[in-house]
């Protein structure tokens, strides 16, 4: 059996085999999306899951006890449960059947070890430090960023602007890791604890080391949710233990997020506070699809609307009849379940039907997909495609371009 000392790094091609992730919390939830990007064949056993892991359609999902026999066929195995008799179980069953297998309460019981990974233009790093995570993960983000830069430098390991007993408002970006900001990244890489929204690219959260508190504060539409004062008072309550929180969320924390509302409670609470911007998906997603919003020989405006609220509902802030009359762009964000009601005041308003539409699902990330419409026919291609939510939907003359 092997310690982190001694251990050997390698690299697994897992794709088309079977994984084994017995347990469905916090762990597993930074696990998966590395190993949904391996393409392995995932398997997950647990008692309970979070509403992330729930989400998460790539793998299979028996929520139960784990049993012996589980790991029949597998490659590799995680034991990443709350249960130390569990876990040693899992081991135990891993190592008869020589299987790989990493314990993640107890990493020298495991027969393989997990580094702090990243992946960069196809190149691949893992890097092992005895078991001291946050040296690894400190490490690890420090060779992505001289990646990045084209630099290594020691002020990569300037810890300034990390406030013990204070919180980070980060944007993460609109899904592709890599979109993150350089100090959002560096900043994430320090903390103590991270509340995440469901937006927040996953595999940001996969680089954490284990001695990060993961608080799942995702807003899955139509499902479970954790009210916001609940965020807010998890936030002040950590911080005020003297911990270092990042609250992790999509795109820009101040663009139709409730950044400002999180800025304010922690004011108030007398809680220091940062916001680190973060590259919106209204601009960057029909960048990505090579649509941009505006042209100078084409538009002089865009404007950016929620799709939270129907037209003509009660809480509806938005002058429908004043965007239809304009000949810009209109980025439409958190309307895809609502694209019928939006295209018909639009047209009633008197934009044209044959107006170019675009809709951009799961933008800047290896599963985007693009659907060129118009507005008369839009709600038809989406109904008839499938699409859903997260996605973007770009209405004006802009949305006939693309690369």
């Amino acid at each position: 059996m092997t310690t982190p000392e001694n251990a050997y790094l390698v690299g697994l091609r897992l794709t088309g085999k079977k994984v084994v992730m017995v347990g469905g919390g916090s762990v597993a939830q930074r696990r998966l999306p590395l190993l949904i990007a391996s393409g392995a064949d995932i398997h997950v056993i647990a008692r309970s899951a979070t509403p992330a892991v729930e989400a998460m359609s790539q793998i299979t999902l028996s929520l139960r006890d784990y049993r012996d026999g589980d790991l029949a066929g597998a490659w590799y195995a995680i034991a990443a449960t709350d249960d130390a008799q569990v876990n040693a179980a899992v081991v135990a069953e891993a190592e008869r059947n020589r299987i790989f297998c990493v314990r993640a309460d107890i990493a020298v019981e495991g027969s393989a070890v997990t580094p702090a990974s990243f992946e960069y233009a196809g190149l691949s790093v893992g890097v092992l430090a005895g078991g001291e995570h946050r040296r690894s993960a400190a490490i690890r983000s420090a060779i992505r960023e001289a990646l990045q830069r084209g630099v290594i430098s020691s002020e990569r390991f300037d810890n300034s602007d990390v406030v013990r007993g204070g919180v980070a408002l980060v944007g993460g970006g609109p899904g592709d890791p890599e979109l993150i900001t350089v100090r959002g990244r560096r900043l994430l890489a320090q903390a103590d604890v991270v509340v995440a929204d469901r937006l927040a690219p996953p595999e940001l959260l996969a680089e954490l080391p284990p001695s990060v508190e993961v608080i799942d504060a995702a807003k899955i539409p139509y499902g479970r949710s954790m009210a916001q004062d609940a965020i807010n008072a998890v936030m002040i309550e950590r911080a005020k233990a003297g911990q270092f929180v990042v609250r992790l969320k999509g795109g820009d924390p101040f663009v139709f997020a409730r950044g400002y509302e999180e800025v304010a409670a922690c004011v108030d609470a007398g809680v220091p506070v940062t916001v680190v911007p973060g590259v919106t998906s209204a601009i960057a997603v029909p960048a990505s699809a090579g649509v941009p919003v505006t042209h100078r020989s084409i538009n002089h405006e865009f404007v950016v609307v929620s799709g939270h609220v129907a037209p003509g509902h009660p809480e509806s802030l938005v002058n429908w009849d004043a965007l239809a009359a304009m000949t810009g762009t209109i980025v439409l964000l958190m309307a895809v379940e609502r694209i019928e009601l939006f295209a018909d005041v639009l047209l009633k308003g008197g934009r044209p039907a044959d107006t170019p539409v675009l809709i951009v699902q799961q933008g800047t990330t290896a599963a985007q997909h693009s659907l060129r419409a118009t507005l008369a026919d839009a709600p038809e291609k989406v109904r008839a495609e499938g699409i859903r939510p997260p996605a973007i939907i770009v209405i004006g003359s802009v949305a006939a371009f693309g690369i």
